[in-house]
């Protein structure tokens, strides 16, 4: 139901409360931070909407009526209210900024997250995170779906329907164990050859597949995988054990081509580097720590 035209709005119970304890409507006007004309066409207007006169006034200040008495004891209560609702509103903002929900590539989650995390940590101590995992393609489906406050992706585009900016740059290799016959080549690794290879792969919707997708796409696309696997490392162990050529992220063997239980195939022709990306939906700015972890995610970049 409506409420009745004859119920004054807050400010206004606000400043008559305000005189009710001060005994003036000049010492209100100036606790409230206002102008005594504006505070009396205040009061003037707020009796004309009730109908009955609130404030009995003399030389020496002004004191309640006995409707007026009836409509302090009334407005106390309401201000009460409206002020235990602001408690509630900034206690659910407070909850809501201290929390920020991440999901990410496996990539990113991996070997860039721990770092900005940590950085996140040192700028905005309070704030409890919840990292997911997942592919590029279920990152976008789990932000478009409002279940996280920022994704992060991988791959050659930003999603449909999301904003996205890019905070690192990455690049593809393909690895061998150091008894591949590649690892012994002289020569690279045409497009062309790879092409026709069977690759240790991850999954469809994987950004590293889509890169390495749309890089053979001029030389007849992928052959058939040899294994599909899901993450970096099973790439990798799968790699080290002879699977065959493995294509994943630099950042993911760093110490294994350090250490030369991986060898890195030189490759001619093919630009498989890659932005990583944050995403968010559309027309929807990050705000609150999300908007703090990307910024960081920026400057490191």
């Amino acid at each position: 139901m409506a409420l009745s035209p004859r119920v004054p709005e807050l400010g206004a119970l606000e400043l008559l409360l305000a005189v009710a304890r001060l005994g003036s409507v000049g010492r209100a006007a100036a606790a409230l931070g206002v102008s005594q004309p504006a505070a009396s066409a205040r009061i003037k207007s707020m009796e004309r909407q009730i109908g009955v006169p609130l404030l009995d006034r003399s030389p020496r200040g002004s004191r309640p009526t006995e409707a007026g008495r009836l409509v302090v004891e009334w407005a106390r209560h309401v201000v009460e209210a409206a002020e235990a609702m602001d408690a509630g509103i900034d206690a659910l903002r407070g909850r809501r900024d201290a929390r920020l929900r991440v999901v990410a590539s496996l990539t990113v989650a991996e070997y860039l997250m721990p770092g900005w995390l940590l950085a996140l940590n040192a700028a905005s101590p309070g704030t409890a995170v919840t990292l997911r995992t997942a592919n590029s393609v279920e990152v976008a489906a789990h932000v478009l779906a409002g279940e996280a406050d920022l994704g992060f992706v991988e791959g050659t585009g930003t999603p449909s329907g999301l904003e996205g900016v890019v905070v690192a740059a990455d690049r593809l290799v393909v690895v061998v164990a150091p008894g591949h016959a590649w690892a012994r080549r002289r020569s690279p690794v045409t497009g062309g050859e790879l092409a026709a290879t069977p690759l240790v792969l991850r999954e469809p919707g994987s950004g590293t597949r889509e890169v390495l997708e749309e890089a053979l796409a001029p030389y007849g696309g992928i052959a058939a995988p040899r294994l599909e696997l899901a993450s970096s490392t099973a790439l990798k162990a799968a790699a080290m054990t002879g699977a065959g050529p493995v294509c994943l992220s630099e950042l993911a063997v760093t110490e294994e081509l350090a250490t030369r239980r991986l060898v890195a195939v030189p490759l001619a022709g093919l630009d498989l580097h890659r932005p990583l990306r944050a995403v968010w939906p559309a027309g929807h700015r990050p705000v609150g720590p999300a908007r703090v972890l990307l910024g960081l995610t920026r400057a490191s970049g």
